[in-house]
């Protein structure tokens, strides 16, 4: 059974993966759905609001959009660990083989954001990135938790 936001068209969901947990987002653009697998990912690990204080530009390269996801996503995890933040607003776009993204976040405290997990990676298994009959988008994997 997969949980997921509360959105009438729900934006992302997470899905079961043995020990592991699979993140997927929606959205009418690959971009948006890309955003919203990132926002899956942050929903892992907590369910508290995050307020966007800092901005953080990232950077990916791939040669194709199911890579450009795991390398997008592994940016955002990178970036969590790194900077001990954690993130709620995204924005991506991307040309060709190349995704530019910001990331909107603060520094995690753990009594307000009580953190469920630690991301460690998104990996290819169950990687897909397609768009559907309806023209809505979807991104997702399984991330090592």
């Amino acid at each position: 059974m997969a949980s997921a936001n509360s959105m009438a068209a729900a934006a992302w969901e997470h899905f079961p993966h043995d020990a592991d947990l699979g993140v997927r987002g929606f959205g009418e653009t690959v971009e948006a759905a890309f955003e919203n697998a990132a926002r899956a990912l942050t929903a892992a690990v907590t369910e508290a609001d995050v307020v966007s204080r800092e901005t953080i530009e990232v950077t990916c390269d791939a040669p194709d959009l199911e890579y450009l996801l795991v390398d997008w996503l592994n940016a955002v995890i990178y970036e969590m660990a790194v900077r001990g933040m954690v993130f709620g607003r995204f924005s991506v776009r991307i040309r060709g083989s190349r995704l530019t993204g910001q990331l909107g976040g603060e520094p995690v405290d753990v009594a307000r954001h009580a953190p469920a997990c630690e991301p460690k990676g998104a990996t290819y298994t169950a990687l897909r990135v397609a768009q559907g009959a309806d023209g809505r988008w979807s991104a997702g994997c399984v991330v090592d938790v």
